[in-house]
């Protein structure tokens, strides 16, 4: 990381996620991690965007017309801060993101947010494809627990960390909350 060249990628940290029907969850400090990462990337005048999750279905947790769309207030954007929207997985579709991150000369990604097997992934896998020195904090993202395609239950923390694994030195450098924040001090 360096200077003006990083770009904190908040990715759907709503209030959809606080509902029950998603199950057991781990990581409950998840989004005081993303708080704290947040405050002092804001206080080196770096780059925030915060990306935010929309459904085209009125049922959704995640439709703009329901409690559930609203950015957690932990990670509200300020004014000037960039908010994308999208509709699937990926940060990188259906918005201007990768734009943007070459306009601003952006060269190293830092991804937070929700949940780690879906958007966080996806997000990371592309980031890192697109040639941005990605990095991914694992106790600044979370997931549910969740059946396989014959109906085993794996545990939050089981999906979490196989995520991980499968992201790690391939699309992206994995740190947790205190090593990100050692690099911040440092520069």
């Amino acid at each position: 990381m360096n200077g003006n060249n990083n770009a904190l990628i908040i990715v759907d940290v709503q209030d959809a996620f606080n509902d029950p029907k998603w199950g057991e969850r781990n990581n409950l400090n998840a989004e005081e991690n993303i708080g704290q990462i947040l405050t002092a990337w804001r206080k080196k005048g770096w780059n925030v965007i915060h990306v935010q999750h929309k459904s085209e279905n009125p049922s959704s947790v995640f439709y703009p017309k329901n409690e559930g769309f609203q950015i957690k207030e932990v990670a509200k954007p300020f004014d000037g801060e960039v908010v994308m929207t999208k509709t699937v997985n990926s940060s990188f579709i259906g918005t201007n993101l990768e734009e943007y991150l070459h306009a601003a000369n952006i060269e190293t990604v830092v991804i937070v947010g929700l949940t780690t097997p879906h958007c966080v992934s996806t997000t990371t896998r592309m980031s890192g494809n697109l040639g941005f020195d990605t990095y991914l904090i694992s106790d600044a993202t979370a997931a549910f627990g969740m059946n396989d395609q014959v109906g085993n239950y794996f545990g939050p923390e089981i999906i979490h960390n196989t995520t991980l694994a499968t992201l790690n030195e391939e699309f992206a450098t994995i740190l947790n909350t205190e090593q990100l924040m050692k690099t911040i001090n440092e520069l």
